[in-house]
């Protein structure tokens, strides 16, 4: 069984994950209208890997005898400014990500849950790999300006090793 404060830090992390599959969602729509398929395809993907990351906390919670709580996700935003600047905003999402899921290594620590402890691991290095992923992009971006992002466009899934 979960103690109380890791129930709710996971629930917590259940809503974080929930949004997180929003926001790529609608930065997906967003630049599928914009006519960047590439793009869009890109955050397609991490919209659905956001989603089992979301599944992954609520079996885990489950599984532990504890209840898992579905929430209520915040609707995010419809607009972004332009290419550079959405994955920036989803470079700082990551962050954020990391930043709760680094509390919640540290609060298994605290209540001496090494259950989760381990369990959580994967998400840490999965935040390793969220964060390299966009920095790159974003590399790729600077290098670019604000030229040639047809190309980009239709190249970032070889980034995921996908095409």
């Amino acid at each position: 069984m979960l103690s109380e404060k890791i129930k709710k830090a996971l629930n917590d992390q259940i809503e974080k994950e929930g949004y997180a599959a929003q926001l790529y969602l609608a930065m997906a729509s967003w630049t599928e209208t914009k006519g960047y398929d590439g793009i869009s395809d890109w955050f397609y993907a991490q919209h659905m890997e956001e989603i089992e990351h979301m599944l992954k906390i609520i079996k885990y919670v489950n599984e532990r005898g504890s209840h898992a709580i579905v929430p209520k996700i915040e609707q995010p935003p419809k607009e972004f400014d332009g290419i550079k600047q959405i994955f920036e905003a989803a470079l700082e999402h990551e962050q954020m990500v990391t930043h709760s899921i680094n509390d919640i290594v540290g609060l298994c620590l605290e209540e001496k849950d090494y259950s989760t402890h381990n369990w959580i691991q994967w998400f840490v290095d999965e935040q390793l790999e969220e964060e390299s992923s966009v920095n790159a992009i974003l590399d790729k971006l600077e290098m670019l300006g604000d030229k040639n992002i047809y190309i980009f466009d239709r190249d970032i899934m070889k980034m995921r090793g996908e095409e």
